[in-house]
């Protein structure tokens, strides 16, 4: 029987499932049902306390959303793990279910987690439907800096290669945010500098960065992060180091040989070059006057 019958037969049983894909790949399962349930490889726990709002769901391109709300607890979502981030962005599906018939089920939303709050014991999750991503800007920008993300199939940088990557233990940080390498050989000053470090052990395994600052100081190299990580970070623990890109075509060619994938627009005219006028001395390279 299917959900539709089950529905018009006027009696029914039915409950709300959610599945949530965590970017690192973990999945999680909810009810609001008494006892737990399994189907499509997910088991969906009885005991997590989460409930849902009215699903909004409009026609035309707004965004369909709802919120999730449930209790933090050990064995489902904790406040440890919301503080870090890993929540940010998962993926979440949510069906309504037959629970005597777990094949009579049907999806009723599909999309991501936006904003994620906690309080008092329990958490509240914005839940945002799949048009959601309409909202994001598309199209070429035409600009002098690169457009590509290192690494990514526009760029074809290779950051597996030697040079441009490197794990190392953690000898000293200082707010969760910056590290101390006595030694790290082989790197110029500011290599990583607008670069990544992914944190691969310990407490904050899995928790990524931006680098805002790599300098050599006295021989020991200091690397600072835009903002701090929300997870400890222990010495011993291992971090990646991943190269930087300002996004510069002098960058592109020098630091990674990689001229030929530039996806910027180095000698498009600057803004003054509206405004210019003939003159019989002085270059006219469309740059500002005033350095």
């Amino acid at each position: 029987m299917s959900l539709q019958e089950h529905l018009a037969g006027g009696l029914t049983t039915v409950c709300r499932c959610w599945a949530v894909m965590r970017r690192d790949g973990r999945v999680f399962g909810f009810t609001d049902h008494d006892e737990g349930l399994s189907f499509e490889g997910v088991d969906f726990k009885a005991d997590t306390g989460l409930t849902a709002s009215a699903l909004q769901q409009v026609t035309g391109l707004a965004v369909d959303n709802t919120e999730a709300v449930g209790a933090l607890s050990d064995d489902a979502v904790t406040d440890a793990d919301i503080n870090a981030g890993r929540f940010d962005g998962s993926e979440v599906t949510a069906w309504l279910v037959n629970w005597r018939d777990v094949a009579a089920r049907e999806v009723q939303f599909k999309g991501s987690i936006g904003e994620l709050k906690r309080a008092d014991g329990a958490f509240h999750a914005e839940l945002r439907g799949l048009s959601e991503v309409l909202n994001t800007p598309v199209g070429r920008v035409y600009q002098k800096p690169c457009q590509a993300v290192l690494g990514d199939k526009r760029c074809c940088v290779n950051l597996s290669a030697a040079g441009y990557r490197t794990e190392v233990a953690v000898e000293q940080v200082e707010a969760g945010r910056v590290f101390r390498f006595a030694s790290l050989a082989g790197f110029d000053d500011r290599w990583f500098e607008r670069g990544r470090l992914e944190v691969r052990s310990g407490q904050a395994d899995g928790l990524v960065a931006m680098v805002k600052n790599d300098r050599i100081v006295d021989g020991a190299r200091v690397i600072e992060l835009w903002e701090e990580l929300r997870m400890p970070v222990e010495v011993g623990d291992t971090v990646l180091l991943e190269a930087g890109c300002d996004k510069r075509i002098e960058t592109c060619r020098l630091k990674f040989q990689n001229i030929e994938n530039f996806q910027g627009f180095p000698h498009i005219p600057g803004e003054d070059w509206l405004m210019t006028y003939p003159q019989d001395s002085g270059a006219n390279d469309g740059g500002s006057r005033y350095k």
